[in-house]
């Protein structure tokens, strides 16, 4: 039974922001370190719910949603290298409805009429793991991974060992151009590895290892640190498409997939033109169908528009094409036992029950463990420890679990524990939440070691060689709380030296990364700071309108302002004033999709005084530059723009994308900060007020110049 969606904006702004932070933790669970908890149907749902109350609340849409973000972080162990051009994942469909959804999107985003034809192709989704191969002057120069979509893992040495991909293409391909596909793993090549693996164990006497299924050991073998060791795996490569390319040898998806093939990659047997949407839902049923037959795993199939000019016209939203759907299959099942619930405690202090199962094979995978989300979803199952429950699956390790299976009989239900387990604090849930977090904050030894951890993590300060293990020995050692502490350490070098496992060279190259971060990325040391609701991309959104650090403060201030003046008219409800503050708190940041839930954060954490001390001290210790943001050339860069009216060539959705690609920000009312008005035929009060305050208002024609005058 689905969840009903919340009532008000309090209550749909704190799921969200549980929601961003839950899938973002799962996210480098699966793409960094091939360790996932969950299954794609778990995470799924967990996505399917953002998208939901996304749509309810669409003022309430976060930066750093799920909707907004591709894969994870890059793994330490390998060269991170920025893509050419970014390696977007795929929005999901469930079902025939939600392709037909999509379908329709593309008709209204290019505005074609009924009698447009909206060819697609279909091929399998591969289970692998996504790598882009760039070639020059026909030969094969390096291998990313996709890792978090804009930089990924330097993995060319690894990828040449492979033998379905070429050194190099044929003459006549064009002098750049990026292959990109699945790395992936046989069924039967990841049994007889797995089996090859047990018996090396058993012959040395140590714990063999297995993998749990073909996706990990694919990824897991492709990011070796020696390729020597990758050779001797029996990794596969099928291709999907392409990335940076100088020229396109085809005006279909179709046509450059079929030359592509001609090139001598591999290319999934049942890809093929799919035509219309009755066509592609019957390709997928037949792909469904000999699924089980198949001898590698897939989850899904995934449908693209076969046309390349309507899919450079749709672009991208967030982290996916508007011009591809990943139509995934229906999830597998089966029983077993919930042996316990343990709790674990995360950086922001929240508790997140997980259950703890009898070994189950599902699909042919062997599952152990299961998130439980929180206290609701465990009182909306009715589970204690004993319970016999239905687990879905849906090509992971991890299952959900759907269904409790024993009756309630005479034993009580589960008590969500009412203090911390690792501190003993109080957990709480704050008023409109459904997630208890512990308050203890930096008393809480579970808090201060995943707040150090996210602060050096790779999307935040990226400080090699500060590890969880060193991480855990600096606190244990009482030299580091805070993360000012980090640059402090060099006057324990002498010490360090004296300590087990450490070496002059281990000791100086640490000291040595820690100083190289006294200049950092502003957004990245905003994130870092662990901020809540403040992700990655609100990080970067904020930095690209306020950047400085300073700045952000200063708006910080001005929120605080603003709560503290805003009293109740005659009449006026709570519920009034807090829905008049939060559109003030909005519109003041004037940042598009960085709403009220970022401003009073940040408020929050400015209003405590230990944390304007833990700012002021880290900002005594390094300096970062303003932010800069790179964009076209063009005579809208660093402007507002308000569209309004109807637009006869574009959809609206199409402008907005134009104008974020030419640097400018897209405002939804006309204000004093706007700067242009671009007005369609039936313009209204936008533009009447445009002109009262003196802006500038231009037609669709006009627009079109600045954009073809960029490039």
């Amino acid at each position: 039974m689905t969840a009903p969606l919340p009532a008000t904006d309090d209550e749909a702004a704190a799921e969200l922001a549980q929601l961003a932070a839950e899938i973002a933790r799962h996210n480098a669970l699966y793409h960094t370190d091939d360790s996932p908890e969950l299954s794609d149907a778990d995470y799924d749902a967990l996505v399917r719910r953002n998208a939901a109350i996304e749509a309810a609340f669409p003022h309430l849409i976060r930066a750093d949603s799920a909707s907004r973000q591709i894969g994870a972080a890059p793994a330490a162990h390998l060269a991170k290298v920025a893509h050419a051009r970014p390696m977007f994942s795929l929005d999901n469909a469930f079902d025939a409805q939600e392709v037909g959804e999509f379908v329709g999107r593309v008709r209204r985003y290019l505005s074609l009429g009924d009698a447009d034809v909206v060819a697609l192709t279909a091929e399998p989704k591969i289970d692998g793991l996504s790598c882009s191969l760039r070639y020059e002057k026909n030969r094969l120069v390096q291998a990313l991974t996709r890792g978090d979509g804009q930089v990924g893992e330097d993995v060319t040495a690894n990828v040449r060992t492979i033998a379905d991909i070429p050194a190099g293409l044929p003459d006549g391909a064009p002098d750049v151009f990026e292959v990109r596909g699945e790395v992936y793993m046989a069924k039967a090549d990841f049994a007889a590895l797995n089996a090859r693996l047990l018996a090396e164990g058993e012959a040395t006497g140590k714990e063999a290892r297995q993998f749990a299924n073909p996706r990990n050991a694919a990824a897991g073998s492709l990011r070796q640190k020696d390729s020597a060791v990758t050779a001797q795996r029996p990794l596969r490569f099928f291709a999907w498409g392409w990335g940076d390319a100088s020229a396109l040898p085809g005006e279909t998806q179709s046509a450059v997939i079929a030359t592509i093939r001609d090139w001598g990659f591999p290319v999934t047997p049942q890809f093929q033109p799919a035509g219309t949407l009755d066509q592609a839902l019957a390709t997928y049923a037949a792909i469904e169908r000999e699924r089980a037959d198949l001898p590698f795993d897939i989850d899904g199939v995934v449908y693209k528009l076969d046309r390349l000019d309507w899919q450079q016209r749709l672009g991208f939203v967030g982290r996916a094409p508007r011009w591809a759907l990943a139509h995934k299959f229906p999830a597998e099942r089966a029983e077993t036992t919930l042996n316990d619930i343990e709790i674990q405690v995360g950086r922001t202090g929240k508790l997140t029950p997980v259950a703890k199962l009898e070994p189950v094979t599902v699909g042919g995978v062997v599952v152990r463990n299961a998130t439980l989300h929180n206290a609701d979803e465990i009182a909306r199952l009715g589970v204690r420890p004993g319970d016999r429950v239905r687990l879905q699956r849906a090509g992971d390790v991890i299952p959900q679990i759907v269904e409790n299976l024993t009756p309630d009989a005479d034993r009580a239900a589960w008590a969500f524990p009412t203090h911390c387990p690792r501190c003993g604090s109080e957990a709480v849930a704050e008023e409109g939440e459904v997630d208890v977090r512990c308050t203890g904050g930096l008393i809480c030894p579970a808090q201060r070691l995943e707040r150090l951890k996210h602060f050096v993590s790779r999307s935040a300060l990226d400080i090699d060689g500060l590890g969880e293990k060193t991480l855990v020995e600096l606190l244990e050692l009482g030299w580091i709380t805070e993360p000012v502490d980090i640059f402090g350490l060099s006057a324990h070098r002498d010490a360090l030296l004296g300590r087990e496992g450490w070496q002059a060279k281990s000791v100086d190259a640490l000291l040595a990364a820690i100083e190289t971060k006294r200049r950092p990325d502003a957004a990245r040391l905003l994130f870092g700071l662990g901020i809540r609701h403040v992700g990655a991309i609100t990080a970067r959104d904020l930095l690209k309108r306020y950047v400085t650090l300073p700045q952000v403060r200063q708006l910080a201030e001005e929120i605080i302002a603003l709560r503290d003046a805003a009293i109740p008219t005659p009449g006026e409800t709570d519920q009034k004033v807090r829905n008049r503050l939060d559109k003030a708190i909005a519109d003041h940041i004037g940042v598009e999709n960085v709403g009220s839930a970022v401003g009073h954060a940040l408020a929050d954490f400015f209003h405590e005084p230990h944390n304007r001390a833990v700012w002021d001290d880290l900002l005594a210790q390094v300096s970062p530059p303003a932010f800069e943001v790179k964009a076209r050339d063009s005579a809208v860069n660093g402007k507002t723009i308000v569209f309004t009216g109807s637009l006869e060539t574009l959809s609206r959705d199409e402008a907005k994308a134009q104008a974020e690609s030419l640097g400018a920000r897209v405002a939804g009312s006309v204000s004093a900060k706007t700067d242009l008005v671009v007005a369609g035929p039936g313009a209204g009060s936008k533009a009447s007020k445009a002109a009262a305050l003196g802006i500038e208002v231009i037609d669709e024609a006009a627009w079109g110049a600045i954009v073809a005058s960029a490039g």
